[in-house]
């Protein structure tokens, strides 16, 4: 086991475990705050290219299937579900692969946040919203589409799954 990966196994997999209930708590903590202080389509400009909003997402990233007609919510649950299921199943067998193990408790922490969120609402709640001029010939005014926590994380997790690759390959040439 050239990685340590299973050097300890289960144990050592809780500190990732902690790491992704961290995302997941500050995403909903953020989430109910929207909630309860924003009504839909409220909006805070915070500086020239940032608000805080209160925006619902029925779909998945960039709003895709959010018209489907309700049947997208049971199918990205079920999907966040049996992706949750693969990434536990990799933190318990890879717990000393730090970038591995951090990008995919990352991920984690983001993917139920969104389940929850559409469990409980039927839409995740979004609230981050960007803007550039730059961007208007891509995105409604220039604003990218709203996110949250949860999609942060799950985004860096994603940026540190490809570094890993990147980093993997260079090592093996």
């Amino acid at each position: 086991m050239p990685d340590g990966a299973r050097a300890t196994p289960g144990r050592a997999a809780w500190p990732w475990l902690a790491w992704a209930l961290v995302v997941f708590v500050l995403d909903q903590l953020t989430k109910a705050l929207i909630l309860r202080h924003y009504q839909l389509g409220d909006a805070t400009p915070v500086t020239g290219f940032f608000n805080i909003v209160r925006a619902h997402n029925s779909g998945a990233a960039f709003s895709f299937l959010a018209a489907a007609g309700g049947w997208q919510r049971w199918l990205f649950v079920a999907i966040g579900v049996v992706v949750g299921a693969f990434i536990l199943r990799q933190l318990w067998r890879h717990p000393g692969r730090k970038l591995y193990a951090f990008a995919l408790a990352s991920i984690l922490g983001g993917a139920v946040g969104n389940v929850v969120d559409r469990l409980q609402h039927g839409y995740v709640v979004d609230f981050l919203d960007f803007h550039w001029a730059w961007l208007a010939s891509l995105f409604y005014a220039g604003h990218f589409p709203a996110f949250n926590l949860a999609d942060a994380a799950i985004t860096l997790g994603a940026a540190c799954l490809i570094l890993q690759e990147l980093l993997q390959g260079r090592r093996q040439d």
